[in-house]
């Protein structure tokens, strides 16, 4: 009599175990990845944004006047609150533009989702 070829109901289970723990992994990292590329656009809607309002703040005023200002915008699907703050500089003729942009759902006390610095001078 031939002694039958195969695998073991132990193998069978061992080899089914790896398999699963490797398609766990793979569906972690897959959420991952979409949680990562959502974020990523979010940054990059923001940062459009605040291109937009410091390109918006020198067109409209070349040497724009000192103070704290704010609004809406959409960009995309979102859409995001926005903060600008006018200072001077040891510069006389020249003033420093920060633009923060924040979740529209976000608080006061958020911090914002991201910033950027521009300058305007006289001509």
């Amino acid at each position: 009599m031939k002694r039958a070829r195969g695998f073991s109901l132990v193998e069978v289970l061992v080899a089914l175990a790896v398999v699963a723990i490797a398609l766990v992994a793979l569906l972690a990292a897959a959420g991952r990845m979409a949680r990562d590329a959502d974020h990523l656009r979010e940054l990059t809607l923001a940062d459009w944004v605040a291109a937009n309002v410091l390109v918006e703040t020198r067109l409209r005023e070349p040497f724009p006047r000192l103070g704290r200002s704010e609004g809406r915008a959409r960009m995309g699907p979102r859409e995001f609150r926005w903060q600008r703050v006018v200072q001077n500089t040891p510069e006389p003729a020249l003033r420093r533009i920060d633009v923060h942009v924040f979740a529209l759902d976000a608080g006061s006390d958020d911090a914002p989702i991201h910033s950027l610095v521009g300058f305007a001078g006289r001509p």
